[in-house]
């Protein structure tokens, strides 16, 4: 502060002394104040405290003003610029110029009034002047490696600097118009590019650009009286041929700059702009940038198209179209309630250079450039897209000419098209028709394949489109390319076809399946012209590649809307002719099966085409799986994808029999809950070989809860064969319940073997089989802790006795030689929870006629003869706690 007050002191006795001193005297004295004052402004951060700073930039800019008007007066331009250079450069022994320069510089930062002072001390002009000596005559000294010292560059930066701060005020760009230089340095970036200082195109750029944003209306007169435009024009036009493209960029995006900055006050520029070809001359210019690397000249290439997307909404009268929108549309549609931003086209003429560059260029970044300015004309103003449709028409004759594009074009192309159904809630159908013939011809697959999923991408967000793509032969086309597709695979079975790989092909296929399956979904029409076209055979086919098994599994389930029948006939079919190994296949199928088996009208189909044998053969398929140490097969198959597929399949048993009392009397009377137990108890994880070993007592005592609780969420280790089995039990225990099937008990997760849903999303699974085992069996077993625990506490009726039969049977097999302590410690849990389960009068009500009594004297004999066996009290009690109720007359006899 005190440095300040100092300083201000000296200011004061300069101005009072300035008035007596001459010229020579007074510029001493404030040269020597500069210096000063320089120090203290590094010294305080650049916190100015000085209460005469507008006055004093006012004389040093003057001072710089009057110097380098000196410098010029008189000299030859090259001569002229050498001199600028040698007044303005940093010199070791300091420089007077420098300084002023560098103090100028530095009040120019403060307040607008102080810069106020500096525009009015005539320095805008005086440093244009300079900028255009620089720029036009290139200097051709430069250091040992060509480039320009360290100090020039300096230099250079503090007086653009200046020149940036002055020209964003219009006051400035007002001070410009007394002389000459601003048109001629205009004209001068239009003309001599090629042999102007290299070092100071991008400064003069940046100048210029200023210089732009700031137009005033007099500027715009100024510039348009000297024919600024047209003459940097037809400069230009010469220039096009000659200089590398991205040059030629730089320098007319410079004048495309004025036009567009001065629309909003002016149309003169634009005009002049228009009428001396300008347009034709952005074209060319565009077109000469095809092939160019992405980092050559994108970015003056970027800038003149993001002006050129500008240009578009310049104009003096809105345009008037009335379209005739051809129905159907969607039902919220409605044009005349389509409100108007302000951000319309009304500029014909710059839209048609756009699209004449999509059309005439294959280039990938010009012609995505085009489609995203394109997309930004439509975000502007909804009712663009109509006024540009309706009078240009591009999108609809750029899809004639699509498929010559690049693939990220094509790509690119369609998401626009998808953005009108999806984003504008309009169904341009002449653009449809023409990307369905762009299908059927199938000139270039990848375009085929993009048209596709724009199509599927579409027809998902209304049913609508189901009845629009049916009649326009859409569906018809699909039915007859996947019945070939389809016999081609037939054919190849079991050999590998080089043209049907992984690639374009294979892909075109599985969009076809799911286009067909999204336009069979809540569609009977459709489902029937399927069927009518005799595709249910051929559809099928594709159920063994995985790839295309989501897509043709919702076809088929669309299918059993009209016949449940055909649908179980194929499901059933598929699953009992799948190999042991075809693991996911028939994960696949039986959650197929799960969605249609929701329906009760399924169950009757279900039965009558074998469909409980059927998922029956899976479980004796699965023979020794779940054996410990793995053997075969299954050793190469994860335990967790074999309980996966258990899982399943008892669900979709427990579904098939839910609230079905013909089924459940079907499986009952014959056998079915026997053979069921017959196939689990060979999986490999219970006890199947005889004799086993009694001990004397059991040294601990747990229930059944407690052992699932122990197995699967403590640190307890225990045997893999127990956790299969306690896994097993708890599958038929919900099975007793008639929960099983309830698929919102389980854990959302993704299967090991993976697989994607029909819209392109992974599906949700049962099980988290991605976690370890540990993981999976304690978010699982949570779930069902909670659900067992609901049901224990009210009076929790028995839904399927027999399942609860085949715990029974299942009971002597729960042992293992080296656990017989165990073993028995879960038998006797198992028996503590039958008994839980069948303790109310309801219960046991449900359980007349299902052969439970039977079924414990058979399945547990050696037990009941046996005294000291640990299972014959529990067994007993539990015998004659039924007996008593005369729930099965003749076995009690």
């Amino acid at each position: 502060t005190l440095q300040w007050e100092d300083l201000a002191r000296q200011f004061v006795e300069y101005e009072q002394v300035s008035q007596f001193l001459i010229p020579e005297e007074q510029q001493r004295r404030l040269l020597d104040f500069l210096p000063l004052f320089l120090k203290a402004w590094d010294q305080s951060a650049g916190v100015i405290v000085f209460p005469n700073i507008q006055l004093l930039a006012s004389e040093v800019s003057k001072l710089l003003t009057k110097e380098i008007k000196k410098t010029l007066h008189g000299k030859p331009a090259e001569e002229a610029r050498l001199a600028l250079e040698q007044l303005l450069q940093q010199k070791e022994e300091g420089g007077d110029g420098h300084l002023l320069l560098k103090s100028v510089y530095l009040l120019s930062q403060t307040d607008s009034r102080t810069k106020w002072n500096i525009i009015g001390s005539g320095l805008p002009a005086a440093l244009l002047q300079c900028l255009y000596l620089f720029f036009t005559f290139p200097l051709k000294k430069t250091n040992d490696c060509g480039e320009t010292s360290e100090d020039d560059a300096q230099t250079q930066e503090i007086l653009v600097k200046i020149m940036l701060n002055m020209y964003r005020e219009e006051q400035g760009v007002e001070e410009l118009l007394a002389a000459d230089k601003l048109q001629s340095l205009i004209i001068a970036t239009a003309s001599l590019w090629a042999q102007c200082s290299p070092s100071w195109k991008v400064p003069t750029g940046r100048v210029l650009r200023t210089i732009s944003k700031a137009q005033t209306k007099n500027s715009i007169m100024y510039l348009q009286a000297v024919d600024c435009i047209k003459i940097s024009i037809q400069n230009l036009f010469k220039l096009a041929d000659i200089l590398p493209a991205c040059d030629v960029c730089e320098a007319a995006s410079i004048i495309l700059c004025f036009v567009k900055d001065s629309y909003p006050i002016s149309s003169a520029l634009l005009s002049e702009f228009e009428n001396n070809d300008g347009y034709q001359l952005v074209l060319k210019i565009l077109l000469r940038c095809e092939g160019l690397q992405q980092t050559e000249g994108n970015p003056y290439m970027d800038e003149i198209l993001d002006m050129l997307t500008c240009l578009t909404t310049c104009g003096k009268t809105e345009l008037k179209v009335s379209g005739n929108i051809v129905h159907p549309q969607l039902p919220h549609f409605d044009f005349e309630r389509t409100r108007s931003s302000g951000m319309t086209v009304k500029n014909l003429q710059a839209f048609q250079v756009l699209q004449s560059i999509f059309q005439k260029s294959n280039d990938q970044h010009l012609c995505g450039r085009i489609l995203t300015a394109i997309g930004t004309i439509w975000a502007w103003d909804t009712v663009n897209f109509f006024l540009l449709e309706w009078t240009l028409q591009p999108i609809n004759q750029f899809t004639d000419i699509i498929h010559f594009k690049p693939h990220t074009v094509q790509v690119q192309f369609f998401r626009l098209v998808e953005s009108i159904v999806l984003d504008l809630s309009y169904i341009p159908h002449e653009i449809l028709k023409k990307i369905q013939y762009l299908i059927k011809e199938n000139l270039v697959p990848f375009c085929t394949l993009a048209a596709l999923r724009c199509l599927l991408s579409i027809t998902k967000k209304d049913l609508l489109f189901s009845d629009i793509f049916r009649d326009s032969g859409l569906l018809g086309l699909l039915l007859a390319l996947l019945r070939k597709q389809a016999k081609i695979l037939r054919k190849s079975a079991g050999t590998h076809l080089p043209g049907l790989g992984e690639g374009t092909e294979k892909q075109l296929n599985a969009v076809m399946l799911n286009m067909v399956s999204a336009l069979t979904v809540g569609s009977v029409r459709n489902i029937v012209v399927l069927k009518d076209y005799g595709m249910v055979p051929y559809i099928k086919i594709f159920l063994d590649d995985e790839c295309y098994r989501s897509a043709t599994l919702s076809i088929l389930e669309q299918l059993s809307v009209i016949h449940y029948e055909e649908y179980m006939s194929i499901i059933i079919g598929a699953l009992c002719s799948s190999t042991q190994g075809e693991l996911q296949l028939k994960l696949d199928l039986l959650k197929s099966l799960l969605r249609i088996l929701e329906s009760p009208k399924s169950h009757s189909a279900f039965r009558t085409c074998s469909g409980f044998n059927g998922l029956l053969s899976l479980l004796s398929d699965m023979e020794g799986a779940l054996q410990d140490p793995p053997s075969g097969l299954w050793a190469t198959v994860g335990q967790n994808c074999i309980l996966e597929l258990v899982f399943y399949t008892l669900q979709g048993i427990t579904a098939a029999l839910h609230l079905d009392p013909v089924n459940s009397h079907f499986f009952q009377s014959n056998g079915l809950f026997e053979k069921m137990a017959e196939d689990l108890g060979s999986l490999g994880c219970f006890w199947t070989q005889g004799e086993w070993h009694i001990p004397k007592n059991l040294e601990k005592k747990r229930t059944f809860a407690e052992f699932l609780d122990a197995a699967f969420c403590s640190s307890e280790p225990f045997p893999m064969w127990l956790k299969n089995c306690i896994w097993i039990l708890n599958f038929l225990d919900h099975m007793v319940k008639g929960t099983l099937h309830l698929e919102s008990y389980f854990k959302e997760g993704n299967s090991e073997m993976g697989e994607a849903s029909r819209d392109g999303h992974e599906r949700p699974q049962a099980f988290a089989f991605k976690k370890t085992d540990n993981e999976f069996a304690a978010s699982s077993y949570r779930l069902w802790g909670n659900r067992e625990e609901k049901w224990e506490m009210g009076d929790c009726a028995i839904v399927h006795p027999g399942a609860l039969c085949v715990m029974v049977r299942l009971l002597p097999k729960l042992y293992k030689d080296g656990h017989s302590q165990l073993s028995h410690e879960i038998q006797c849990a198992v028996v503590d929870h039958i008994q839980s389960l069948v303790k109310s009068e309801k219960s046991r009500q449900v359980m007349c006629g299902s052969g439970f009594l039977s079924t414990i004297v058979t399945s547990c004999h050696d037990a009941f003869r046996n005294d000291s066996h640990p299972l014959h009290l529990p067994l007993t009690r539990l015998f004659e706690k039924l007996a008593s109720q005369a729930i099965e007359p003749d076995v009690l006899r």
